[in-house]
């Protein structure tokens, strides 16, 4: 890992960091990769990180328009377009059980921007005063993501390494919306590619979804997470659907796989991830101590006298923020419960789980980066701890769900945007640029992302085939906090002896990775993508597992520390890829609010099917191609 230390005082310190074409390039960009991000997590259940193609992006901008510029610049574009990235993922995980529960009909857009906006902040201002704890102190976080992002930037110093990157952007958005196009304005490609059939009662499925965009999420994650996020598909598809048996009481086998995952299966999911979520707040306990020993140092000592590379927003500020941002809550929970009582209580939770789960993310993205940070298991937990309180103060029906989801939310937008902001951190960290600055471009991004996640949902919501909780916008975490939700609040049943061996199987898989841990194994079985593997829809794991091995097959041979450089070229195509097709879907989603409608082609189911492995096929060996490294 590089040293922190060396590396900033090798760089001069008085180079542009802000200025007025990287705000507006930053904030450009942070609406745009959270309107993306909105499509790829209620799509995928997952976002990945905006960091590096943001930085890639501002680099060729400022290389071709201005001489001067400068890499600090481009490393404030991309501080501020992820951190609408990390918003949607804390907005659209929480936000749409609303929708599932009956409490809206569409999304109320001040609710909603209320909600992001002082979540996303919270989640910044409580992780300023553990910047030293998590970045500066502490050797065993090696910041992955952060430290490829920071080498991207450098490379994108040297000449010619912008026209290629460009063109890897480029050529990946073109797949991305190209197959969005096909499939879902023409009609030549069928959704997923998927089969099942019924043996002596037994249900039996198989299939994949004819995603680009899902390949590269696997390509991004690698090989580990996307085996774990296959096997836990596997455990939910392969052996527990044909376990349950009942085969012969649905009008067709696809029918009968999807009823019994959603009504049953997925449950055993929730309680891994129950699991999961307690034992990563276990892993940093000692973390937690430590900031707030810092926030208690931070108050007695001075901030502003410090050099730039060592000062962040000062105290006086991040208090004034903090209780304003809590106010503003509480306005929201009265609005949604209409109780002073009730809205104390779930505004007290809001703010110490809040700072709770911001040491656990920031910690979990030092292990083992963004894209992989649990964020649903911490609101999953959060959800637990908050419907388990009101439950304690006899809360039932619509204003406990309410109650509950609200917490979810905030919870999720402080996890989410808290682990962002520690990544873009330890880039600048490593960069030389002042933390102050950076922290000031993330609360910029949030503050214009939170007045697009509205919009971008209700667009979504109302002009996708299904809507949010439908076969294309599944929705899964906000699918499991409503039940949750209804759970603890009296208005529905769970099934408890599902989740109960969701905890059995998660005990198994963390005793699993104890053991390859203590042996030194680099293969990790970490529970909570297996969790969360058996809680989405098969054909989401497939395509992942696919782009993993990809990755897999590029690096093979090379060593461990080379393979961000060898993996440099395929996380700009891939990156293009996401982009590009849920970019296009909302666009799409757009000419249907139009009324533009569908221009389906009307082929047979036959021959759309040929088309559609044909295209797979071409897909992964597109992937194959793109994502090459250069001396390949």
């Amino acid at each position: 890992m590089t040293d922190t230390t060396s590396a900033a005082s090798a760089l001069p310190i008085a180079r542009k960091e802000i200025t007025f074409r990287v705000v507006l390039l930053g904030l450009l960009l942070a609406v745009v990769m959270g309107a993306a991000n909105v499509y790829v997590g209620l799509r995928a259940g997952m976002t990945v990180s905006a960091s590096i193609p943001a930085a890639v992006m501002a680099m060729l901008l400022f290389k071709m328009l201005f001489k001067d510029s400068s890499i600090l610049e481009a490393n404030q574009v991309q501080t501020c377009a992820s951190a609408g990235e990390s918003l949607a993922a804390g907005i659209i995980f929480t936000m749409p059980a609303m929708i599932l529960i009956g409490f809206w009909d569409s999304f109320d857009f001040w609710s909603v921007t209320i909600i992001a906006l002082t979540g996303g902040l919270l989640g910044i201002l409580f992780m300023i005063p553990m910047r030293k704890v998590f970045i500066l102190n502490n050797p065993e976080l090696a910041y992955p993501e952060g430290v490829a992002c920071a080498a991207v930037l450098r490379a994108g110093e040297e000449d010619g390494e912008q026209t290629g990157a460009a063109k890897n952007l480029m050529f990946g958005g073109m797949l991305g919306a190209g197959v969005a196009l096909g499939a879902k304005l023409f009609g030549v490609f069928t959704a997923t590619l998927e089969a099942a059939t019924v043996l002596s009662s037994r249900i039996f499925y198989f299939g994949g979804d004819l995603s680009p965009m899902l390949i590269a999420i696997g390509f991004i994650v690698r090989l580990n997470v996307a085996i774990l996020i296959f096997i836990g598909g596997a455990i939910s598809w392969i052996i527990a659907i044909p376990l349950l048996g009942t085969g012969d009481q649905f009008p067709s086998a696809i029918d009968g796989a999807y009823e019994l995952w959603s009504t049953q299966i997925r449950y055993v999911g929730v309680g891994a991830m129950v699991l999961g979520g307690f034992a990563s707040l276990y892993s940093v306990r000692y973390g937690l101590v430590a900031a707030i020993n810092e926030l208690r140092n931070n108050l007695s000592s001075g901030n502003m006298m410090k050099p730039d590379l060592e000062r962040d927003i000062p105290i006086w500020a991040i208090i004034t923020l903090t209780i304003g941002c809590v106010c503003v809550l509480a306005y929201v929970n009265y609005r949604f419960t209409s109780g002073i009582r009730i809205t104390l209580l779930a505004t007290a939770v809001m703010l110490v789980m809040g700072f709770f789960f911001t040491a656990v993310a920031s910690y979990i993205v030092g292990l083992v980066g963004n894209s992989n940070s649990p964020v649903s298991g911490m609101t999953i937990t959060a959800v637990l701890v908050a419907g388990g309180m009101l439950w304690l103060f006899n809360y039932s029906g619509m204003e406990a769900m309410v109650a509950t989801l609200g917490i979810a939310a905030i919870v999720c937008c402080v996890a989410a945007t808290s682990g962002d902001v520690c990544n873009d951190l330890k880039t600048g960290a490593i960069l030389g640029a002042a933390p102050f600055r950076q922290q000031i471009m993330q609360i910029a991004g949030v503050f214009v992302a939170a007045f697009v996640m509205s919009p971008v949902l209700n667009l979504l919501h109302n002009n996708i085939e299904g809507g949010i909780g439908g076969r294309e916008l599944s929705a899964p975490q906000a699918s499991l906090f409503a039940s949750l939700a209804r759970g603890f609040s009296g208005e529905g049943q769970l099934p408890w002896d599902m989740i109960g061996y969701g905890v059995l199987v998660g005990i198994v898989i963390l005793i699993v990775d104890w053991y390859l841990k203590s042996t030194g194994k680099k293969f990790r079985a970490h529970l909570m993508p297996i969790a969360v593997g058996m809680y989405l829809p098969f054909g989401l794991a497939t395509p992942i597992l696919i782009g993993g091995l990809i990755a897999h097959f590029h690096t093979k041979g090379t060593p461990e520390a080379s393979h961000d450089k060898v993996l440099h070229r395929g996380i700009l195509f891939s990156s293009g890829v996401i982009a590009g097709e849920a970019l296009m879907s909302v666009g799409l989603a757009c000419l249907t609010a139009l009324g533009v409608q569908s221009l389906d082609m009307g082929l047979s189911t036959g021959l759309v099917t040929i088309l559609s492995i044909t295209a797979a096929v071409l897909i992964v060996w597109m992937f194959h191609k793109f994502t090459q490294p250069m001396n390949s």
